[in-house]
């Protein structure tokens, strides 16, 4: 068994699949209790020590807490969460109500980190948000503050947010918008750690163009090219995607949601595998136009 320490492998285990049926590639719905321990215990085995997760996704709290009482690694596992942004961010006895229930369910004492959910929440900030935020650290509930961005403008803004230690983003082979706005280079100057999510795009990415729903028809193109790319270079479009992100962001923490043990272990083994040589101007010349409808999901419904 290949063994990973938490130096050589900066991965966090994204849990939205973990508690809902998420993503346009899933094909096994939300698993049983039993299926996320044995997801969790193997994660756990290769090193990873970082949990993503929100009040949003479904039962995944909760699912996560039940296997790390089971595991034993409550106390020592590091949970980045985010309050339901339905709620109102400025009510102090609200948030402090909603942060209780995320630890009791997680069955942890205190949070590694705590995200704003949406780009959004920044505008309120001013309103008393900025303050409750800071209120948590100072009691010891949460270590870090943070915030999950759509936008490099929304990136870039939160680097001016005193306290803000982290920033969540997407990247992928499809879309480079924030290395384009030097987001990661101003995150360096700013002490933020950067967490990627959306590496393949909800599956998208490994998808072949036979295998998309009608109303998806507008990306077929792009996995053409993503295949052509894959033969060409004669790798894995999983060693295409998960290459290009280690080579592109080294400093950058990777996101990575699984539906199996079996797909963890396929996404672990090719990070480890040393990307292809020139592989970032391979990919960024291959998909320097990509539509916005294709890398956001939020206009993928039908």
């Amino acid at each position: 068994m290949i063994m990973y320490t938490e130096r050589s492998l900066p991965i966090v285990l994204g849990t939205a699949q973990l508690g809902q049926s998420y993503g346009i590639a899933n094909k096994t719905g939300r698993p049983r209790q039993a299926h996320v321990t044995d997801i969790i215990q193997a994660a756990w085995s290769r090193g990873i020590r970082e949990f993503d997760t929100a009040q949003d996704y479904g039962q995944s709290e909760k699912m996560l807490g039940v296997a790390f009482a089971s595991l034993g690694i409550s106390s020592e596992a590091r949970v980045i969460s985010k309050i339901d942004p339905a709620l109102d961010h400025r009510d102090a006895a609200v948030m402090s109500g909603a942060l209780e229930s995320s630890l009791q369910r997680l069955g942890v004492a205190s949070l590694y980190g705590l995200m704003l959910h949406k780009e959004s929440l920044l505008s309120e900030l001013s309103s008393g948000l900025e303050d409750i935020l800071h209120s948590f650290v100072r009691s010891g509930k949460i270590k870090k503050i943070g915030v999950s961005v759509y936008s490099p403008e929304a990136a870039l803004e939160s680097f001016g947010v005193k306290g803000f230690d982290m920033v969540q983003l997407p990247a992928n082979i499809l879309d480079s918008r924030f290395a384009r706005k030097r987001v990661f280079e101003f995150a360096a100057k700013a002490n933020r750690q950067v967490y990627i999510r959306s590496v393949l795009l909800q599956g998208l990415i490994l998808m072949e163009p036979r295998e998309l729903p009608g109303h998806m028809a507008f990306a077929r193109q792009a996995l053409e090219k993503i295949n052509a790319l894959s033969e060409e270079l004669n790798v894995t479009k999983l060693e295409l995607a998960l290459g290009y992100i280690k080579a592109r962001y080294p400093e950058a923490k990777l996101i990575i949601g699984v539906e199996t043990v079996e797909q963890l272990k396929s996404d672990l083994e090719c990070w480890e595998k040393k990307p292809v040589s020139n592989l970032i101007p391979l990919v960024e010349n291959y998909f320097d136009s990509i539509e916005e409808r294709i890398v956001n999901p939020s206009l993928w419904k039908s």
